[in-house]
């Protein structure tokens, strides 16, 4: 190497050594902008305080280093489109979202990254071109949900094995033909007929369940929905009114449910915010992998399973996360 190209590759150095403090400094000075947008109804809840303490925890202060914008559709997913605009127009710098809230900002934006608090598979949806390259403006959690669904149902027959016909109460509109296919092929090995039922309101809930009596369920496995979250107590009093054996999501047994088998959502909030990190220190959202939920939770109502006359195997209990007496 020659004296001048070994004194300018010396002086390039040194600008390097110089600008590197003035760059952190400006990004310490920047405020951020996410936007949340939820299905619930505000207040934010507990996930949402999740993904909060998540980013206070990778250093971040509400108020000084970001502002969280949030938007709430109250359970009508019509809203989403329209919310997750509103977002865009104040031009944040990253939504974050769940469930059926991502799939509709992602239909408003290809742009802005999106980071899935919780999601169901985004390669089968069109989102993401694989888990480890995303390759698009998504990353974040995810859940193989029609593989949950298919451990409920696991999860019920141990509990009243005499079923012969279990009961699928999903959402109109939603993802069943991946669900039921998955979880068909549980129930062949079970020994089990499905008998989906489709819901499109709250009103809905009374037909089905007489329609579940006619059928003769022995129980039946709830999907995640916002509407069934929303109405938690009432499905609750329907499976009690029936005397039908209840799993599905963790909500379910605090409102007189039989069991709630799913996935430690809290975790996966908080998981967000190390996302958000990424995105905001300057990686793409499409290069970073989506990863997938390690950690379920069980919860059982024993109160509910001595009013159905039902005995809790003992390995079942043992494993379970919480019991309500």
């Amino acid at each position: 190497m020659k004296r001048r190209d070994f004194i300018l590759l010396l002086g390039g150095a040194a600008t390097m050594r110089i600008a590197w403090p003035l760059v952190a400094w400006g990004q310490q000075d920047r405020i951020y902008r996410i936007g949340y947008l939820s299905l619930a109804s505000p207040p934010p809840n507990e996930y949402d305080d999740a993904f909060r303490a998540g980013l206070h925890d990778l250093g971040y202060v509400e108020g000084k280093t970001l502002d969280i914008e949030f938007r709430f559709s109250e359970g009508q997913e019509d809203r989403l489109p329209g919310l997750a605009a509103e977002l865009i127009a104040l031009n944040v710098d990253v939504i974050v979202s769940y469930a059926t809230g991502v799939p509709a900002a992602h239909r408003v934006t290809a742009t802005i990254p999106i980071v899935m608090a919780n999601g169901g598979d985004p390669v089968a949806s069109g989102i993401a071109a694989s888990l480890a390259h995303p390759g698009g403006n998504v990353t974040g959690m995810t859940f193989f949900y029609p593989k949950l669904m298919a451990k409920r149902l696991e999860v019920l027959k141990q509990v009243a094995p005499s079923t012969t016909r279990a009961g699928v109460l999903l959402v109109r509109g939603g993802s069943t033909k991946s669900v039921l296919e998955v979880m068909g092929a549980t129930a062949k090995t079970l020994t089990i007929e499905l008998r989906p039922i489709e819901i499109g309101a709250a009103s809905d809930f009374e037909s089905a369940f007489a329609a579940f009596a006619d059928m003769q369920i022995g129980g039946f496995v709830m999907s995640d929905h916002a509407l069934f979250g929303f109405n938690a107590a009432m499905i609750a009093g329907l499976a009690a009114k029936h005397r039908l054996p209840s799993i599905g999501q963790l909500e379910l047994p605090a409102s007189g449910g039989l069991i709630g088998y799913g996935v430690n959502f809290f975790d996966q909030f908080r998981r967000a915010a190390f996302f958000v990190d990424k995105i905001l220190k300057g990686a793409k959202a499409g290069d970073i992998p989506i990863e997938q939920a390690t950690k379920f939770k069980t919860v059982v109502n024993l109160k509910t399973a001595k009013a159905l006359g039902l005995e809790i195997p003992p390995t079942l209990l043992a494993a379970a996360d919480e019991v309500i007496e």
